[in-house]
C-alpha cells in the first residue's frame, strides 16, 4: 500500500476511534511510524486529509444508491440501501459526530457536502418513487414523497448524536454498528401509513429486525408501533 493511502486509512481509523479534533498530524505520523515531513510531503494540513476521506465516502454512498432503472425495485433493494447507508456511516462516523464543526472549517468540504445532501435527497426521493411503482407503497405527490425523503436523511445523519445523548446516563459510552443501525427501524416506521396491504407484513418483520434498544425508552418504543394504516 502507498505512503498516501496508509495516512488516509490511519486517519479515518483515529478519527473515528478517538475525535477528529482529538488527533494531529503527528498523531497520525506517529502512529504509521513516519516523520511528519513524510506526511507533509503528501497532505499540507489535516484538513487536506479530511477532505479527501470525505471524497472517498461520498463515492461509496452514491455507489450504494445507484438505483437500478431497468427493473422494478424490490424489498431486497431497500433492505440493502438501507443496510449499506448505516454500514457507510458508521465506516466514517467521525464526520457525522462533527459535522457543523468540520464544514465551518473548510469551505470546499462545506461546498461539496451540500451537493452530496442533494444527490442524497434525489436518490431516497427515487427510492419511494420506485417502490410505489413496484406496488410495495401507495405513490405519493411529489412535495410529499420530498417531505419522507428529507425525513430519512436526517435520520439517516442524526442518529448517532440522538444515541449519544440517550446513552449519555448509561455505564455503556460506546455506541456499535448494531446501535447505528436502529436507526432502520425509525425509517421503516416512515412507511408503514403508505404501504400496500400485501406488503405490510414482510415490512413489519423487517423492521422487528432493528428494533432500538435504548435505556429507559421502552414505553416510547411502544408508541412508536401505533401508527395509522
Amino acid at each position: 500500500m502507498k505512503t498516501r493511502d496508509k495516512i488516509l486509512l490511519a486517519s479515518l481509523e483515529l478519527f473515528n476511534e478517538r475525535g477528529e479534533r482529538n488527533i494531529t498530524t503527528n498523531h497520525i505520523a506517529a502512529h504509521l511510524a513516519i516523520s511528519p515531513g513524510n506526511l507533509y510531503y503528501h497532505f499540507r494540513s489535516k484538513s487536506d486529509i479530511i477532505y479527501e476521506i470525505f471524497q472517498e465516502y461520498e463515492k461509496l454512498v452514491d455507489y450504494y444508491l445507484d438505483i437500478p432503472e431497468d427493473r422494478p425495485i424490490t424489498l431486497e433493494d431497500m433492505t440493502f440501501y438501507l443496510e449499506s447507508v448505516f454500514d457507510g456511516l458508521w465506516s466514517y462516523r467521525f464526520f457525522h459526530r462533527d459535522l457543523e464543526y468540520l464544514l465551518d472549517s473548510d469551505p470546499r468540504l462545506r461546498s461539496d457536502y451540500r451537493d452530496f445532501t442533494s444527490r442524497c435527497l434525489a436518490a431516497i426521493s427515487q427510492i419511494f418513487g420506485k417502490l410505489a411503482e413496484a406496488g410495495i407503497i401507495q405513490a405519493q405527490p411529489e412535495e410529499l414523497r420530498s417531505a419522507m425523503s428529507l425525513n430519512v436523511w436526517l435520520v439517516i445523519t442524526n442518529w448517532m448524536a440522538f444515541l449519544k445523548t440517550a446513552h449519555a446516563s448509561n455505564e455503556r459510552s460506546s455506541l456499535s454498528l448494531t446501535d447505528l443501525k436502529q436507526g432502520i427501524y425509525q425509517i421503516l416506521t416512515f412507511e408503514i401509513p403508505y404501504l400496500m396491504p400485501e406488503f405490510r407484513e414482510q415490512v413489519l418483520a423487517l423492521r422487528e429486525r432493528y428494533r432500538p434498544t435504548l435505556p429507559d425508552s421502552q414505553d416510547a418504543v411502544a408508541a412508536q408501533d401505533v401508527c395509522p394504516g
